[in-house]
């Protein structure tokens, strides 16, 4: 006995689909129309899940700061040290966030977060000295004894 039927030539499988549809049953209709439904169903699906959020989203507007084309070299410096505050700000509010996350999730993080802390402060430490030291050397260069507005 053979595990796999011989090849069937397409003429005798219409002849058994025929055969079979000639046949009365009672349920032959029935089941039919239900699974062309769900054929239809699934297609369907599938072209309304190709069709859905395909069209491009509203155009992000990135506005970009001007500045005054005569601006110091300290005024530049200042700025930079405002933004540099205004990140590290940004950046532990995003890390309380995930930090809360990670408990809720059950993650310890607290012996990574330490050793990242001291990296961090160090880091911030050696980034404020050297434009400490740019704002200097811009201020001296300028010969005004004030610190520059930005």
């Amino acid at each position: 006995m053979a595990i796999f039927p011989r090849p069937v030539s397409p003429r005798s499988a219409l002849g058994d689909l025929w055969g079979y549809f000639r046949q009365h049953r009672p349920h032959k209709w029935p089941l039919l129309g239900l699974s062309a439904a769900m054929t239809w169903v699934i297609v369907w699906a599938f072209v309304v899940d190709a069709n859905t959020n395909t069209m491009p989203t509203r155009n992000k507007i990135i506005y970009v700061q001007s500045w005054d084309a005569n601006r110091s070299d300290a005024a530049i410096i200042l700025q930079q040290k405002i933004d540099l505050a205004k990140r590290e700000a940004a950046l532990q509010k995003k890390q309380k966030e995930m930090q809360g996350l990670a408990d809720a999730f059950g993650i310890d993080w607290r012996e990574e977060e330490a050793r990242n802390t001291a990296r961090r402060k160090q880091a911030l430490k050696a980034i404020n000295a050297q434009l400490d030291d740019r704002l200097a050397k811009a201020e001296q260069a300028e010969g005004a004894g004030g610190a520059a507005q930005p």
